[in-house]
């Protein structure tokens, strides 16, 4: 217990950068709750749970109590020499810095750190200039154009939209303007000191992701995400690609979802930094290849059909009134290139911000979502291949499956036969999201509940009260009716846990085909990336349990968030990104699972738990 008499302590959590007064005396769970850090802590701060870990740096260490006999039991020596501590058993005598891993965040507060500042030199691909025309008199009465190409003092063209604009426009500002050129082009007329604006997107299978920035300066001023309105049409590429066609009119009704999702995307990330779209004069937008081709407009019927080609894999440049998304009159779209039919330039997005081509050891990158790109740096080369996991970790054909929305169970651990669970944003739970659904099938494995094909093991005695008779068989009750916001027992079933392993099996099958390819084992693998929306959600320790992922030691695991955004910052900001990224692009292998000999073989073992 502390009193209101307890002298006031400054604690920082990063890389959130949130910070705050608390008083000195209570945990750092505690004050986590108090200043708004969604700080994990599935068994309620009682320190048996091990999810609220964080990281004090060596500045900070006497700020706390010195480690509990629960946390050297918990973590070990090695850990807490690193300055791993539970936040839940901490607690805090002085003012501190905290380092928050993303594995330890809230499903509500790891959406928050997608939005990281690029660290890239600003070199757009777009220029200002401040300007200030001489009005027309009746002994000058030059066209509107050729006053600034004087004041230019170069020849340049005139986008037709700010062509149609600019009469009324120049003379509301009284002759005063920024314009906007791209080459030789001006592409926007913008009120003088206006900020020259930018955003990037990911166009993601299920998800969205929009981030504003400032081109000038770099900064990232407002991220925001959405879900994918192409959804309604089906939930991976193939349902997409198959009906756009086979119904009339399904690939522009797909294309104008895409562009209805990202034009509002885009609004809320305006409304988020007080700015309008049309000062938006450059955009990049990276997504698989289908993603791509639907946003376009292109036809995908090669790419439903072997030997899956795309229509175009070079980078391209198109005018965003052209695609339906609402910018500054003559602004441009940049499209990183495709590699193949299933990978496309929200992979390269990645390999850029990951700088997978100068890894100086053996590296693994996955960005698993809906569809899983992998990609294994070994030598200066680099094999990619795309797994088709499904949309299962989203929820999708699971019972009480739902997306990391409140009241979604998102971690789950089972400590002496008893459940302990926390959902989105604390609310009570509704369903569960992919990571709870992970944490459930490798803590049931585990504790011996499912036998290494899935199935319910002959003996549950241990836990009789976990396990409930339901008409399709056996159910694991994950919360109880009483403990339930839908009045009725949230279960995991026989064939929730068959869909796990349907989407794990598909990830695991295809990094073992590449490390086939570079003739190396397991143990080789230095460093394993793991990223996209849900690989920064998950437990790495149950996903390797399972066979996900390689059986390796944790430390060679990093979770790196939403890669493909960031590589798409990076082009956005700089053209020598730009011109990277179509290096990328070539030096990528390319390896079709379909047709590798073994990914059969490897499929099918790899259903095993």
């Amino acid at each position: 217990m502390t009193s209101s008499s307890s002298p006031a302590v400054t604690v920082r959590f990063q890389p959130l950068g949130q910070r705050g007064q608390v008083p000195a005396g209570i945990s750092l769970l505690e004050a986590a709750r108090r200043l708004g850090v969604g700080l994990s802590g599935v068994c309620g701060g009682m320190g048996v749970c091990a999810t609220c870990r964080v990281v004090v740096p060596p500045e900070s260490r006497d700020a706390l109590s010195p480690p509990s006999d629960t946390e050297q039991k918990r973590l070990g020596p090695d850990a807490l020499a690193r300055g791993v501590r539970l936040a839940c058993r901490a607690t805090i005598r002085d003012s501190l810095q905290v380092f928050v891993p993303p594995e330890s965040l809230t499903a509500s507060q790891r959406t928050q750190i997608e939005g990281r500042q690029t660290l890239v030199r600003p070199e757009p691909v777009v220029a200002a200039v401040d300007l200030h025309l001489p009005p027309p008199t009746l002994s000058d009465p030059r066209s509107d154009a050729e006053r600034l190409r004087e004041v230019l003092g170069r020849p340049v063209r005139l986008d037709l939209e700010v062509l149609r604009q600019s009469p009324l426009r120049l003379r509301e500002w009284e002759w005063a303007t920024r314009a906007v050129l791209r080459g030789d082009e001006v592409v926007a007329l913008l009120p003088p000191g206006t900020p020259l604006m930018g955003v990037a997107i990911d166009l993601g299978t299920t998800k969205l992701a929009g981030y504003l920035l400032n081109l000038e300066t770099g900064e990232t001023v407002a991220s925001a995400g959405a879900m994918n309105p192409q959804l309604a049409y089906g939930e991976d590429v193939m349902a997409r690609i198959t009906y756009a066609l086979q119904e009339p009119e399904g690939a522009e009704r797909l294309r104008q979802a895409a562009a209805a999702g990202l034009a509002q995307l885009i609004r809320d990330l305006c409304d988020q930094a007080g700015t309008a779209s049309e000062c938006i004069v450059e955009a990049v937008v990276v997504g698989n290849t289908a993603m791509h081709h639907l946003f376009l407009g292109l036809s995908t019927r090669s790419l439903g059909l072997a030997p899956y080609v795309p229509v175009e894999s070079a980078s391209l440049d198109v005018r965003a009134r052209e695609v339906g998304l609402p910018l500054a009159p003559g602004a441009s779209i940049h499209l990183l290139p495709n590699i193949a039919g299933f990978v496309g330039a929200d992979h390269v997005a990645a390999l850029l911000a990951t700088r997978m081509d100068e890894a100086d050891h053996p590296t693994l990158l996955l960005d698993i979502g809906t569809n899983t790109e992998i990609c294994l740096a070994v030598e200066g080369n680099l094999f990619s291949c795309s797994a088709a996991s499904g949309p299962a970790f989203e929820g999708a054909h699971i019972r009480f499956g739902m997306r990391a929305a409140p009241g979604a169970v998102e971690r789950v651990r089972m400590i002496e036969g008893k459940v302990w669970w926390e959902t989105v944003e604390g609310a009570p739970p509704v369903g569960i999201c992919g990571s709870g659904i992970l944490d459930a099938v490798a803590q049931l494995r585990e504790a011996g509940l499912l036998n290494e094909r899935g199935g319910w093991a002959s003996d549950n005695s241990a836990s009789p009260a976990l396990v409930s008779s339901a008409e399709g068989g056996p159910e694991f009750i994950l919360v109880p009716a009483e403990a339930s916001g839908l009045g009725r027992a949230i279960t995991l079933s026989r064939k929730d846990v068959g869909e796990i392993q349907l989407a794990k099996a598909a990830i695991a099958a295809g990094w073992q085909v590449l490390l086939e390819e570079a003739g190396l084992q397991e143990s080789d693998l230095a460093r394993v990336l793991v990223a996209g929306a849900f690989g920064t959600y998950i437990d790495i320790g149950h996903a390797v349990a399972i066979g996900m992922l390689p059986r390796l030691p944790l430390d060679r695991f990093e979770q790196v968030g939403n890669v493909a955004g960031t590589g798409a910052r990076m082009a956005l900001l700089s053209r020598t990104e730009r011109e990277r990224a179509t290096h990328l692009a070539r030096r990528v292998r390319y390896i079709e699972l379909t047709i590798h000999p073994s990914f059969r073989g490897r499929f099918a073992q790899a259903m095993f738990l």
